[in-house]
C-alpha cells in the first residue's frame, strides 16, 4: 500500500510519489554508499521505511525518524521530505503541522485482516524526540523556517504528553503517553535518551525541560548499570530505580543503542565521561572475548551469546570515544561486512542497516555533534 502525499512549505511542494523511486543522491565527494543502499533497499518510493524482517512488514516512527536523520547527514532533502510526508499522512492522520500536531503512532503495517494501517496508536517518545531534533536541525542547516516551527511544536508536545516529574529525580521521558505507569511503578527505557539530542533541544528551547532531563537521564544510565552494562528497560518506584517488572534486567537489542549514543557525545560535555564510565562492562567483554555479548543480565554481569554484526555498528563510536584502538579496529572490520550490499536473495535487515549507518557514519567523520548538541554534517565543509 502506497500513499501519495504533498505538503506546501514556503511556496515549495514537498511531494512523495508512489510511481517513481526516490532518486539516489548525486555522486559527489561526500557520496555515502551505505546510505544509498539504505534508500534503495529499505525506503519505499513514497518515503516509508520498511522493516521487512517482521511478518507485518512494519514501519515504525523510529524508522522514519532515523531515516530523516540520515537524509539530513547526506544532504538529501528530497528523501527527507518524502519520509516526513509519509509520517504526517500515515502515522499522524495528516495532523502534523505547527498549529495542530498529533504525535505519530509508533507502529504501522499489515494488520490481521490483511489491510495496512496503524497497528498501535500509542506514540514512541524516542522517535518523537529524534523527529523533533531532525526538524530543528533541518531548519537551521537548510534554512527552512517551516521545519523549525514544526520541530518546536513537536518538542512542545513531547514535553506535555510524554514527560513527567518523578519524585526525587526530576523530569523524565516516558517511553510513550500510555501504558508505562502502573500503580507506583514507572517503566523507563535508557536507550530513549541520546544526550546530544537533549543538548540540541536545550539549545533551541532554553526554557524547556531538556537540560534537566539530561541530568535525570545520566542518573538513569548510571544507576541501572551496576556492572557496566545497560538494560533494555528499567523502572522507578518509591524514589529509586528498580529492575523492570516486565522484562527484567536483560540488556540486549534496545540497550546496544545506549553505548552508541554515549560514543557520539562530545567529550567536552560535562556528562560525557561519567556516562561512558558507567558503561565499562561492554568494553571489558569485548576485550576478553573478542565480541560483544548478545544478552547480559545487568545486575550480575552474566553474559550469553554473540552479538550480531549490527552491535559493532553501535559500538564503533563507543570504542572511539574510549580511545580503544583494539575495539575500534574490530568494529571497523565488522562494519565493512555490515555495509556490503545484500545479495539478490537477502533483503537488508532494517536494524542492522540503521545501526551501521549511525556508527559507520560517525567514525568516518560524516557527522558529529558540537558542544551545543547541534548536528555538524561534513557536507557543510567538505562538499
Amino acid at each position: 500500500m502506497r500513499v501519495i502525499a504533498a505538503k506546501m512549505f514556503s511556496g515549495a511542494v514537498f511531494a512523495a510519489s508512489s510511481f517513481h523511486p526516490i532518486p539516489a543522491p548525486a555522486a559527489q565527494q561526500c557520496d555515502w554508499p551505505a546510505y544509498r543502499i539504505f534508500i534503495e533497499r529499505v525506503v519505499q518510493a513514497d518515503g516509508r521505511v520498511i522493516d521487512r524482517s517482521t511478518d507485518a512488514q512494519q514501519t515504525t516512527s523510529e524508522g522514519q525518524s532515523y531515516g530523516m536523520f540520515f537524509a539530513l547527514i547526506a544532504n538529501d532533502r528530497a528523501s527527507f521530505d518524502c519520509m516526513l510526508n509519509w509520517t504526517r499522512v500515515n502515522l499522524s492522520a495528516n495532523q502534523f503541522d505547527s498549529n495542530s500536531l498529533r504525535l505519530p503512532a509508533w507502529q504501522w503495517g499489515k494488520k490481521p485482516d490483511g489491510t495496512f494501517g496503524v497497528m498501535d496508536p500509542n506514540s514512541a517518545s524516542d522517535a518523537d524526540l529524534w523527529i523533533a531534533y531532525d526538524l530543528l536541525q533541518a531548519g537551521r542547516l537548510w534554512k527552512e523556517p517551516e521545519y523549525t516551527k514544526l520541530g518546536y511544536a513537536l518538542a512542545t508536545q513531547i514535553a506535555k504528553q510524554e514527560m513527567i516529574d518523578l519524585p526525587g529525580l526530576g523530569p523524565m521521558l516516558l517511553p510513550g503517553p500510555q501504558g508505562f505507569r502502573v500503580g507506583d511503578v514507572t517503566r523507563l527505557n535508557p536507550s530513549y535518551l541520546p544526550l546530544p539530542l537533549l543538548r540540541g533541544l536545550a539549545h533551541e528551547m532554553p526554557d524547556g525541560p531538556w537540560a534537566k532531563l539530561a541530568q535525570s537521564a545520566a542518573r538513569l544510565v548510571k544507576v541501572t548499570a551496576p556492572r557496566g552494562y545497560s538494560p533494555d528497560w528499567g523502572a522507578y518506584k518509591n524514589g529509586q530505580f528498580v529492575v523492570d517488572p516486565k522484562n527484567g534486567d536483560m540488556g540486549s537489542y534496545d540497550a546496544i543503542r545506549v553505548y552508541l549514543w554515549a560514543g557520539m557525545t562530545p567529550s567536552s560535555d560535562p556528562l560525557a565521561r561519567a556516562w561512558l564510565d558507567a558503561l565499562g562492562g561492554m568494553r571489558q567483554s569485548v576485550s576478553q572475548n573478542g565480541f560483544p555479548p548478545e544478552k547480559v543480565a545487568t545486575m550480575t554481569g552474566a553474559a550469553s551469546g554473540e552479538g550480531p554484526l549490527s552491535y559493532w555498528g553501535a559500538l564503533a563510536p563507543y570504542f572511539k570515544a574510549l580511545n580503544d584502538d583494539h575495539g575500534l579496529g574490530l568494529a571497523r572490520t565488522h562494519l565493512e561486512a555490515l555495509a556490503a550490499p545484500a545479495g539478490a536473495t537477502r533483503e537488508p535487515v532494517y536494524y542492522d542497516r540503521v545501526l551501521g549507518l549511525f556508527g559507520g557514519g560517525f567514525i568516518d567523520g560524516r557527522y558529529r555533534f558540537d558542544d551545543n548538541g547541534r548536528l555538524v554534517p561534513n557536507w557543510r565543509s567538505a562538499c
